[in-house]
């Protein structure tokens, strides 16, 4: 959590908490990118400072308006492969930047104007590359790299992942995240992974990944990972966590005293939480995919309840499906209102209008605890929810194939529904688009490399004792001095 806001100064758009404008800049045709990795973020901030006094145009981010991208201590090859990796997230008919050694940008900076660009400064790879792609660099944190929802090494990802479940079901968190970080890293990768040697020099990619994937490469399958999937163990538990209100220690617990199956549960309702039971009723429904159609239909109900509510309050869509999934197992939705402090009490009213309707099946009610020093060690922020079930009618009628199956009336979805203050809005959509892994990558990149703490609520640096005002998600990489990765590239 984040310490009180009342305590600290606000942060202006520009990263300080007061600062003069910046000097006009003399040459409106050359945007400069200067690449941290290697030249290190004080020397980076130096630099800046000083191009800019002297009427350069520097960036903070790598965008489409970037002309001359400049790296240091960084071979041709790195380069062209940080610009590849670049060129996934980049507009259809971009201009490639120039890529450049620090010799260029020094040069430039004692002559007072850009100088030209000669065949030295440029950090290109002579001889095309033969055999099999190989990426020689690639960004350690998930937050640098765009992620797509759709990659080219899915059987890969879907082997390691599973070994990172199991773990997970284990109670391993290291073993779990590494794991997953290795899967991330193949998600990201412009090209299929055809031989081990691709592997050489990538991030988080250790002796027992790189053997289960050398293991997919010569054999097809992997049999730790085969063996994972048949085991009893597994195959319990994954069950188990699927029923709405079951975390793994739970499951483990049932687990070890012997139940296997969801007869065993409902045989034996006593354990059961009231959540618990709602979720193993409706057990049958909400394992089955939510599909758009279904998540259009309930923002559809649930923006008619919030503006009964709260005429002006929005309602944005976020996790797996804002970043371009078609389908989930849970929908979440964002609530806020343009004047701070108007959203209070908003969400009951808001349920009391889905409730009259008979659309809730179940409801577990959160208020905010933001500010509450007890909430602080909390992993959840502290923003108000509701963790709700909804009974989403159906729309009638069946297809010929299926007339001696008619659709049910209804169907029930597990719904998520969170209400964040104006001030601390790009914050929570930031947190709750996702993916987990991208979210917890891009605060630990925060905390790391800038000094920062990140959360759903806001970002505060702790030396300074400010937070950054911010007005969009965009403005949050820009502080971070990340490069803007649109939802649909967050898929880690």
């Amino acid at each position: 959590m984040l310490p009180e806001r009342r305590r600290m100064r606000v942060r202006s758009p520009g990263g300080t908490a007061a600062s003069s404008a910046p000097p006009s800049t003399r040459f409106p045709g050359v945007a400069i990118y200067l690449v941290e990795r290697r030249m290190g973020r004080s020397r980076r901030a130096f630099l800046t400072r000083l191009a800019r006094s002297k009427g350069f145009r520097v960036l903070e981010a790598c965008s489409s308006e970037v002309t001359h991208i400049v790296m240091e201590q960084t071979s041709a090859e790195e380069a062209v492969c940080w610009q590849e990796r670049r060129a996934v997230a980049a507009p259809l008919g971009c201009t490639p930047a120039a890529l450049l050694d620090i010799s260029w940008f020094t040069e430039s900076l004692a002559a007072g104007q850009p100088v030209s660009v000669e065949c030295r400064h440029r950090l290109e790879v002579a001889e095309p590359r033969k055999g099999p792609p190989s990426p020689a660099w690639m960004p350690a944190y998930a937050c640098q790299r765009p992620t797509p929802l759709i990659h080219h090494n899915i059987s890969l990802t879907e082997a390691l992942e599973t070994l990172a479940e199991a773990a997970g079901f284990e109670g391993s968190e290291g073993r779990c995240l590494t794991f997953q970080r290795a899967a991330s890293v193949l998600r990201a990768l412009p090209r299929p992974v055809i031989a081990l040697s691709q592997l050489r020099g990538l991030p988080h990619f250790g002796e027992h990944s790189s053997r289960v994937v050398q293991e997919l490469l010569e054999h097809g399958v992997c049999e730790e990972v085969e063996r994972v999937r048949r085991s009893e163990r597994y195959q319990t538990m994954k069950l188990f966590t699927q029923i709405f209100g079951v975390g793994v220690r739970t499951a483990d617990r049932w687990y070890q005293e012997g139940l296997r199956t969801l007869d065993d549960l409902r045989e034996q309702p006593q354990r059961l939480t009231q959540q618990q039971k709602v979720g193993l009723q409706h057990h049958r429904d909400l394992s089955s995919p939510v599909l758009r159609p279904d998540v259009e239909a309930l923002q559809q109900l649930v923006e008619a309840a919030v503006e009964q509510a709260l005429p002006g309050a929005t309602v944005t869509l976020t996790g797996g499906f804002r970043r371009g999934k078609l389908q989930g197992h849970d929908v979440d939705f964002l609530i806020t209102h343009p004047e701070e402090g108007q959203e209070a009490g908003l969400l009951p009213r808001a349920m009391r209008c889905l409730q009259d309707q008979g659309l809730v099946l179940y409801d577990q009610y959160q208020q905010s605890h933001y500010g509450d020093p007890a909430w602080q060690s909390h992993t959840m922020d502290a923003f108000e929810r509701s963790f709700c079930i909804f009974r989403l009618p159906q729309p009638p009628g069946a297809s010929v194939r299926e007339a001696t199956r008619p659709r049910p009336a209804w169907k029930a979805v597990r719904v998520d529904l969170v209400v964040a203050p104006i001030s601390q809005f790009p914050f929570a959509l930031l947190g709750w688009t996702g993916s987990k892994l991208f979210q917890r990558e891009l605060r630990r990149f925060s905390r790391k490399e800038k000094g920062l703490w990140l959360n759903s609520h806001g970002l505060f640096d702790p030396e300074q004792k400010t937070f950054f005002h911010v007005a969009s998600e965009e403005d949050i990489f820009r502080h971070l001095g990340l490069e803007y990765l649109p939802p649909e590239q967050r898929n880690a």
